[in-house]
């Protein structure tokens, strides 16, 4: 049997068995959209391979300064800094002062997790 719904605007025929009441709802709420807005951010900030070299230096080396992560990356000072800023603002890299010295590192071990398992994935046969 051939189901078409008044919603569907290019006039496509699912021709799949319906999902059981409520199954949809459990299928739309999987991830929240606040969640969804968060993730995509974040995956917005990783898509750049600049921020991936700084997130990559601070995996290997666990606390660097901005001149270190800048020749790591090979960015200029100032868009390193301002990379930092942005991974900063969504809590992916933190930092502390010392003196006239500021010190990155990364928030958590989610973002080491996050970025082994990418690596895994475009690095695997």
């Amino acid at each position: 049997m051939k189901i078409s719904t008044g919603s569907n605007p290019g006039g496509e025929v699912c021709e799949a068995p319906r999902l059981a009441d409520g199954g949809l709802d459990d299928l739309r709420s999987a991830l929240p959209e606040a969640a969804a807005l968060d993730l995509a951010e974040t995956f917005r900030l990783l898509s750049d391979a600049g921020r991936l070299r700084l997130i990559a230096a601070l995996l290997a080396a666990d606390e660097l300064c901005v001149c270190d992560l800048a020749e790591a990356s090979g960015l200029s000072q100032t868009a390193c800094s301002h990379n930092l800023r942005l991974l900063r603002a969504q809590r992916l890299v933190r930092y502390r002062r010392q003196g006239r010295n500021v010190y990155y590192t990364l928030d958590d071990d989610h973002i080491r997790t996050l970025l082994d398992v990418a690596l895994q994935h475009v690095t695997h046969g």
